[in-house]
């Protein structure tokens, strides 16, 4: 063997091994996290930042040591311009390598939000205002978008109550108001599904009005097992050609209610006023859940006309207005009484 040759042979091993300790680094670079790193560190992507820019960020927040070669690594591996917008939160000890991936697969951070049942659009918007969602006029522009509201298939016009369904959401924490609307509008879009409709049209009903009834039902309150009595009460009335009677849809129809329902309230001319009007209001007074959509498309098989709290969160049902008028008189004598004895 040659000089020449053993020179060739003794600088390719040179570069050999230092190639393999150039990829052994690279690699305890990106599988290895930060030492003595456990804190939760938040890093938003704004819309036209470059990834040079993003690591030097991840790098002040200590989440990456060497921020040239986190962004040579990227290019190398073309995902440098994959990144989506957004803020994401890294907890506790992370490599680059998971740094990495969270960013090109957009895993931002999400906020937790529960809308109860029975919540109104209102409420909806004053939640999520409250948990720095959404600012009020957007959220309300996006509750009356007209090609959503087109899609509700009414000649009613406002806003989208009853069609945000009440649920847990995981909103990306730059999610637009708009984003947030379609997401829950789409959420009850899944959850009355075509059988449900169906059976509306059985009952002679439009989706419409089986999510205008579910939202009175909703609103009246009680255990859900009552729920299927409360709707037997509505359908029962409706077929008689009875006015609903039901001071939720009253207070729906009252600016600024300040919780005391009076009976100059009851004898308001109002579309939602339904001891003045016959039948269902114009749309719905919240946003039900799925237990008072079904109550209002399988009322229980009972003939009963009227109920009335017991103040203990349960209802009284009563066949006759006499019967009925009897519970009025014995749970508002016992509310009376219980009231009198508060200091």
């Amino acid at each position: 063997m040659s000089q020449t040759t053993r020179n060739v042979l003794v600088a390719g091993g040179f570069l050999l091994a230092a190639a393999l300790m150039a990829a052994a680094y690279v690699s305890a670079f990106l599988l290895t996290p930060r030492q003595g790193h456990s804190m939760v560190v938040e890093v938003e992507v704004r819309r036209g930042d470059t990834f040079a820019a993003v690591a030097r960020e991840l790098h002040r927040k200590g989440l990456v040591s060497h921020p040239r070669l986190f962004v040579l690594w990227a290019r190398l591996r073309g995902l440098d311009t994959g990144m989506h917008r957004g803020i994401y939160r890294f907890e506790g000890a992370v490599s680059p390598a998971a740094v990495l991936d969270g960013l090109v697969r957009g895993r931002t951070a999400v906020h937790k939000v529960t809308v109860p049942e029975g919540f109104t659009v209102r409420q909806i918007g004053r939640l999520l205002v409250g948990r720095g969602l959404a600012a009020p006029e957007r959220f309300a522009a996006a509750v009356s978008e007209p090609a959503l509201l087109a899609s509700i298939r009414t000649e009613m016009t406002g806003s989208l109550e009853g069609y945000l369904f009440p649920s847990t959401y995981h909103f990306r924490i730059l999610a637009t108001e708009e984003e947030i609307v379609k997401t829950m509008f789409t959420e009850f879009e899944d959850r009355f599904t075509p059988e449900m409709e169906a059976r509306a049209r059985e009952l002679g009903m439009t989706r419409h009005e089986a999510v205008t009834l579910a939202s009175i039902i909703e609103k009246e309150g009680g255990p859900t097992d009552e729920f299927p009595l409360v709707s037997a009460v509505f359908h029962n009335r409706l077929k008689r050609g009875m006015r609903l009677q039901s001071d939720p849809t009253v207070i729906y129809g009252i600016k600024d209610f300040d919780g005391n329902l009076t009976r100059r309230h009851l004898r308001r001319r109002d579309p939602y006023n339904t001891y003045h009007i016959r039948g269902l209001p114009p749309g719905p007074i919240a946003n039900p859940g799925v237990a008072a959509m079904n109550a209002a498309l399988f009322p229980a098989d009972v003939e009963y006309l009227y109920f009335v709290s017991r103040n203990d969160g349960s209802h009284h049902f009563s066949r006759s207005l006499r019967e009925h008028n009897r519970a009025v008189a014995k749970y508002q004598r016992n509310r009376r009484a219980r009231t009198s004895a508060k200091p």
